[in-house]
């Protein structure tokens, strides 16, 4: 993966990769973004693959511009077609660093996914930050420090994936707090997207684990925001962890400053303004069914520590 950082990186990036005639994936929010492009699509998130992969027949690459949504429907149609995909990402989501994807209709609901991507490169730049509603910063910066958190245990874990989780949650933990109290801080936001990069590294080195499949599960089925989900599914899961983890979650504790890291995560989401899954539209009775659901993905079966269903769902309870 090739990384660069500032916009005008882009055209040199495109250029040592080859690719001259890139198919634009970008809502209209980036319409006044001046980026040459064989063409462009704008409806993101949507299911309609098959129709991008008809429009950027011609194309030589792909290039998106947006958060983990925009990303994770570029890597869908990256494996559909085989192009190869280049991301300049505007959250902290760290969609652009894995090969796998979520595919959600324009309701924002899950229904389908798969892996494949072609990842090409990345390019960083911090000024299309500036932008990003406090919620959206909060909530795919929560998402990047579970990265963090869970490439530190999980099965996949390995000492490339710790270095840039160490390095993230130092990164993330210093930086979130001033990005949410003045979301205009071009400094604050270019130190939490460099702790975001390091995040996503952690996460392609390392992979996903309870906290991950908790948010995928209810996110996916009730259109919640990816990082809104993360935000509140982590303090459980590490709490849930800390019998088999306790050493790895001192360390994580250590890059977050404290002794005690399920209570700051805590913190830091409803600082970001997320407390409870009732407030986001989740109901009490579906709970055990969202539970099911989580125990059979990707990251439960690599946590640590077993998780039942019966088990996750009394942690879902006890942030409902």
């Amino acid at each position: 993966m090739i990384v660069r950082w500032g916009l005008d990186e882009l055209a040199g990036l495109l250029h040592e990769l080859g690719i001259g005639r890139p198919f634009l994936i970008a809502s209209d929010r980036w319409s006044s973004l001046d980026l040459s492009a064989a063409g462009r699509w704008g409806e993101v998130p949507t299911d309609r693959i098959d129709d991008i992969g008809a429009a950027a027949e011609g194309a030589d690459a792909l290039l998106v511009v947006g958060g983990g949504s925009a990303i994770d429907l570029a890597k869908a149609v990256s494996a559909a077609t085989g192009l190869r995909l280049v991301s300049v990402p505007t959250t902290y989501s760290g969609a652009e660093w894995t090969a796998y994807f979520g595919v959600r209709d324009p309701r924002k609901r899950m229904v389908g996914g798969g892996g494949g991507a072609h990842l090409a490169g990345i390019v960083y730049e911090p000024q299309l930050t500036l932008d990003l509603p406090r919620a959206a910063s909060g909530g795919t910066a929560m998402n990047a420090l579970a990265h963090c958190a869970e490439a530190l245990y999980v099965q996949g874990r390995n000492p490339e994936g710790d270095e840039h989780a160490l390095e993230g949650t130092r990164l993330i933990s210093g930086s979130l707090p001033e990005v949410l109290a003045d979301g205009s801080d071009l400094g604050a936001r270019t130190t939490l997207l460099r702790g975001a990069m390091h995040a996503g590294a952690a996460l392609a080195a390392a992979g996903l684990g309870l906290a991950h499949a908790m948010a995928q599960a209810v996110g996916g089925r009730y259109g919640i925001p990816h990082g809104a989900a993360n935000a509140l599914c982590l303090p459980p899961a590490l709490r849930f962890n800390e019998p088999v983890a306790a050493a790895e979650i001192a360390v994580f504790g250590k890059g977050l400053g404290t002794d005690d890291p399920s209570t700051r995560c805590e913190q830091l989401s409803q600082l970001a303004g997320y407390e409870r899954l009732r407030d986001l539209g989740v109901p009490e009775d579906e709970l055990d069914e969202v539970a099911e659901a989580t125990a059979v993905r990707g990251g439960a079966k690599a946590n640590p520590r077993p998780a039942s269903p019966g088990e996750i769902a009394e942690l879902f309870r006890s942030i409902w």
